[in-house]
């Protein structure tokens, strides 16, 4: 694979790429053999030799018609570029846009690599770049919100998106944080806590901080998502099984033209009331056959914490299968 830098010359980036990066996601879209990373005028390529050509030709054809327009449109972009035919990687084909077991996403604020780990956290990351919503469900332990955050913050740092919007249902496990001290934040940051650790880990603390004060990053209960749009951004909702079906539907009804969402959760930890049925065994139902919306399930084998946490899993698991049994068999 190689790797070159296409630079703009006397061109303002962010006029030419488009609102919400639109022109340079139609460009993308020409070129599904190549990894294109824009960074002010600098356009990082990875790929082939041939695509890499090839791009770098339709470059400068849509240099030309931006210097004589001064402007690009959507219009623009598609009639400048219908010439050009780029063969598709099948779906089975591991292109460069997508990854394999081992390879880094970031570097985290330790310097640390962070990579998608296992079989299922690698099929994870892929299908989120091929759907614009994917619902990741598996037990404790098996990586599915630092997957998802791990996603986002790389979209955001390659100007993909401009924001990203992480919420959670505030829904109580078997404890009762109405009487802590200190005002609505206070009550509701033990929620979230899980959210700010992934953070933490992969965006340096004064940046995030600042991120979060400009609201480039927004860490929301889910109840703060009614009555908005939520657009060019990446959205995850996590422990998405304790969201009613009314919650989950106003959550993905949400969804802006230009927006991307993650929603996590794992069917076995539900702490709704006992009279609350979860929304996600539904919306599972509902959505599995509508394209852009891809579904990964992650099992034991995906447990990255410590080894233990995988049997203890397999043991509430056997115990379950045993307890359904049983009220079979009565």
């Amino acid at each position: 694979m190689s790797e070159k830098i296409y630079t703009l010359e006397h061109i303002d980036p962010q006029t030419f790429f488009g609102p919400n990066n639109l022109n340079l996601t139609i460009i993308k879209s020409k070129f599904p053999k190549l990894q294109v990373v824009a960074r002010g005028e600098e356009i990082k390529l990875f790929g082939d030799d041939a695509s890499i050509e090839a791009f770098g030709q339709a470059m400068k054809q849509l240099e030309k018609v931006f210097l004589k327009n001064k402007e690009l449109n959507e219009h623009m972009v598609l009639e400048a570029l219908e010439g050009i035919t780029v063969e598709k990687p099948s779906d089975a084909a591991t292109g460069p846009n997508l990854i394999s077991t081992g390879d880094t996403l970031l570097i985290g604020t330790r310097g640390q690599q962070i990579k998608a780990r296992t079989r299922n956290q690698v099929k994870m990351v892929n299908t989120a770049k091929k759907n614009d919503i994917i619902f990741a469900i598996g037990p404790a332990g098996t990586g599915k919100t630092y997957t998802a955050v791990a996603i986002a913050v790389l979209a955001l740092k390659e100007r993909e998106i401009r924001r990203i919007i992480l919420t959670r249902p505030a829904v109580e496990a078997g404890e009762n944080l109405g009487f802590l001290p200190g005002d609505l934040k206070d009550k509701i940051d033990p929620y979230l806590r899980p959210l700010y650790d992934a953070l933490e880990d992969m965006i340096p603390n004064d940046k995030l901080k600042s991120m979060i004060e400009s609201r480039t990053v927004e860490i929301a209960p889910l109840a703060f998502m009614r009555g908005r749009t939520l657009d060019n951004c990446y959205v995850i909702l996590d422990e998405a099984q304790n969201s009613t079906d009314l919650q989950l539907k106003m959550f993905l009804t949400r969804m802006g033209p230009n927006a991307k969402l993650i929603i996590t959760g794992d069917l076995t930890q539900v702490d709704l009331p006992r009279k609350q049925q979860s929304g996600l065994s539904r919306a599972l139902r509902l959505l599995k056959n509508i394209k852009g919306i891809g579904m990964i399930q992650l099992d034991t084998d995906d447990v990255v914490r410590h080894r233990l946490v995988k049997e203890i899993v397999h043991a509430y698991d056997r115990d379950a299968e045993c307890e359904k049994d049983s009220s079979e068999k009565s």
